[in-house]
């Protein structure tokens, strides 16, 4: 991973990625595996595919982009596979639609993985330095990017630029009343960039992210900690079948009255009510302080006790991000059930950091005012790696066509869950941090974590993203899927059957089913999955499909400006207050908002042609 592999007369690309984060390694990869000469730009070599917060990938609704990113052909799933210490499908007692993969990761090997595999990358170049200023040319009404200028002076050309720049954009970390400038702990931050960003006009907001302590492992009494391994699966987020092995697992422990009392005799401290940070923190991540404050009933929180890596003693207890003085954390930690002699190897922190107002994107994600400028991750208001790295391979994928004189790839919210974040974040902006819940789809029957290679597998070979082989495998799982499904339906005992699916296990149904699917071979848990999904939710999805074409057909059917949501019948209380508060133009902006249902939709289709009329 040369610094400099180019001499001045040759620093011209037809991608730049800034950044090194999740974001950034995605962006990199895929715009280099399409064929463009692609430049990664970043602070740290080493710090190349860093985990600062929790080194866990996937969750509920987050895994989902996985799994899409894996469909697509990017590196994130296959970093997961290589170095994962602990595997679990979370949700497992409700439906396949809502049910996620989460993968708890060794942050030290995912980080050398990453690092070792973009080495190898044909068509990227990676260089250490400090990006300073864009370079653009143009006037108010017609901008276009030409590249970067670094700390050391040098000057990249690139047809197209990608941001990638996480929490660094004059990022402010605060420990107690102390504070210091940023990016991440013991990192440099951004300040010439998020200047040179604002002065091309573009709209920014100020963000805040945290973090917990880490502890020493070997401080920790994990015999009054309860255990929890992996689960026996037989598919992580790539397309191949890998058999879980048993490494390190993970403890839950929690919090208590004693732990409560001590945060809330000291929250004075925590710069979160001082005023101190500005920053508009995620309401569904928040610190420990924050937590007890808006839950005052409830008497203990769960803590999960979490390994950053096998060669490392620091563990992460998820649950306890905090901003206040070092010296706090140290009393309430201690007050844990085997926590009691905790030594903190790292305090705790809060981060805020500049972010762009991402209504201002298209949905390729290239900046509306300025031509071939794009932006992935945190800098578009998002939390998460994984809504990072989603956001990442799609501005990757879209800067290598924009290269070609080729049209963007969008994905909608009806086909996948990146289509959702993107949808959102251009249309409806944010107001706080983003992060993906399984609930901001309509249509999660349809999005589940295992049809994905066959939702994207076409669009994704057409691009050239996937090998033939790939492709090959993902046909034959689709027929295999398809052939199953008609044979069931047809069995005479198909009502016994359609029994087992909805009571049984799936490994259960698999060994029932076996003999009358014996023609098509041994057929494994992810298209067994799929054929359950099918056979069990058959009614609905069709429904959800009528609803997808009905709301294909209307999207454009105006809204009238003087039409009455007070007290419409059918509308709750809830969603006449948004609907007066968006006053959306048309069908297609009244679906953004969230909360809505097919339901309502139909009713505003109903309503406003009957005013139209």
């Amino acid at each position: 991973m040369s610094e400099n592999k180019f001499n001045n007369n040759i620093n011209n690309f037809d991608v730049i990625v800034v950044g090194g984060g999740h974001a950034g390694i995605e962006a990199a990869y895929i715009s280099a595996k399409m064929g463009s000469k692609t430049l990664m730009v970043t602070l740290s070599l080493d710090k190349i595919g860093h985990m600062p917060c929790n080194p866990a990938i996937g969750g509920i609704g987050k895994s989902h982009i996985v799994f899409e990113i894996s469909a697509l052909g990017g590196l994130m799933p296959q970093l997961c596979t290589k170095t994962y210490l602990q595997v679990k499908m979370l949700n497992t007692k409700k439906g396949p639609a809502v049910q996620g993969l989460r993968l708890q990761i060794d942050k030290e090997e995912y980080k050398k993985l990453s690092q070792e595999i973009l080495k190898q990358t044909p068509n990227l170049t990676i260089v250490s330095d400090m990006v300073e200023s864009l370079v653009v040319e143009g006037d108010s009404e017609n901008k276009i990017i030409k590249g970067i200028k670094t700390r050391s002076g040098v000057l990249y050309n690139s047809k197209t630029v990608i941001l990638t720049t996480g929490t660094f954009l004059r990022g402010l970390i605060h420990v107690g009343h102390n504070n210091y400038s940023s990016g991440r702990q013991g990192e440099e931050a951004s300040h010439s960039l998020a200047l040179s960003i604002k002065n091309l006009g573009l709209d920014m907001v100020r963000l805040k992210t945290g973090t917990p302590a880490r502890l020493l492992r070997s401080s920790l009494d994990f015999s009054q900690l309860d255990y929890q391994g992996s689960d026996n699966l037989d598919y992580l987020f790539e397309f191949d079948q890998h058999k879980v092995e048993h490494k390190i697992g993970c403890y839950i422990t929690y919090t208590n009255k004693n732990t409560h009392d001590i945060i809330t005799q000291n929250a004075h401290l925590s710069p979160i009510y001082t005023g101190h940070i500005k920053g508009t923190p995620p309401r569904y991540c928040p610190s420990i302080e924050d937590k007890i404050s808006r839950f005052k009933g409830k008497d203990a929180h769960h803590v999960f006790v979490e390994p950053e890596s096998a060669s490392s003693d620091e563990v992460y207890p998820n649950g306890l991000s905090t901003a206040l003085p070092l010296e706090i954390q140290e009393q309430y930690i201690r007050t844990i059930k085997g926590f009691e002699k905790a030594i903190i190897a790292r305090p705790g922190y809060a981060i805020e950091y500049d972010a762009i107002l991402p209504n201002q994107l298209s949905y390729s994600l290239e900046v509306k005012k300025i031509k071939n400028l794009f932006l992935a991750g945190q800098i578009n208001g998002t939390t998460g790696y994984e809504e990072a790295a989603g956001q990442g391979i799609m501005a990757g994928i879209n800067a290598s066509l924009k290269v070609n004189n080729k049209e963007p790839f969008i994905l909608s919210r009806t086909e996948s869950y990146i289509g959702v974040m993107i949808d959102d974040l251009v249309t409806m902006s944010i107001d706080e941090p983003y992060r993906m819940f399984t609930s901001r789809a309509e249509r999660r029957l349809l999005l589940r974590q295992d049809n994905v290679f066959d939702r994207l597998g076409d669009k994704s070979y057409a691009l050239g993203l996937i090998s033939q082989d790939l492709y090959n495998k993902i046909e034959a799982e689709r027929d295999l899927v398809k052939n199953a499904v008609g044979i069931l339906k047809s069995h005479k005992n198909y009502i016994d059957i359609m029994r087992l699916f909805s009571t049984s296990d799936i490994d259960i149904v698999n060994n029932k089913i076996c003999t009358i699917l014996k023609d098509l071979g041994h057929i494994t848990h992810r298209p067994l999955q799929s054929i359950s999904a099918q056979l069990l939710y058959e009614p609905y999805i069709k429904r959800e499909e009528k609803e997808i074409e009905k709301f294909y057909y209307y999207q454009s059917l105006e809204i009238p400006e003087d039409i009455n949501y007070s007290n419409m019948p059918g509308l709750s209380i809830e969603m006449q207050q948004k609907l007066i508060k968006f006053k959306p133009k048309n069908i297609a902006q009244a679906n953004l908002i969230q909360g809505m249902t097919p339901a309502a939709i139909s009713i505003l289709i109903f309503k406003s042609r009957e005013i139209i009329n």
